[in-house]
């Protein structure tokens, strides 16, 4: 599904991993007790920062890349009915990969 949302200068779109309902022994975890999940796919981004020299510094991802982010990174939106972090490239720990 495409989604027709277009980030601004360094801002990413992540779609947040489904979180696990069950536990390696079995034990099946209520929705209230799950934590955020901080992995996610990359839906699209913007086209980068601007520096104070007025040049653009390129993004380090792309979409489509797998990510991990802060625990309390970003804006959650809806769109469409799902669920999606719009946050500032400088939130992502790392890639995925």
């Amino acid at each position: 599904m495409a989604v027709n949302v277009k980030p601004l200068h360094d801002r990413v779109l992540v779609k947040p991993a489904e979180s696990k309902e069950t536990m390696k022994g079995g034990i099946i975890i209520p929705d209230t007790a799950k934590e955020k999940p901080q992995e996610g796919a990359v839906v699209a981004v913007g086209e980068g920062k601007i520096m104070e020299d007025g040049s653009r510094r390129p993004m380090a991802v792309k979409k489509g890349d797998t990510v991990i982010y802060s625990k309390y990174a970003g804006t959650e939106i809806k769109i469409d009915g799902a669920e999606y972090l719009l946050m500032r490239e400088d939130d992502i720990l790392g890639i995925v990969g």
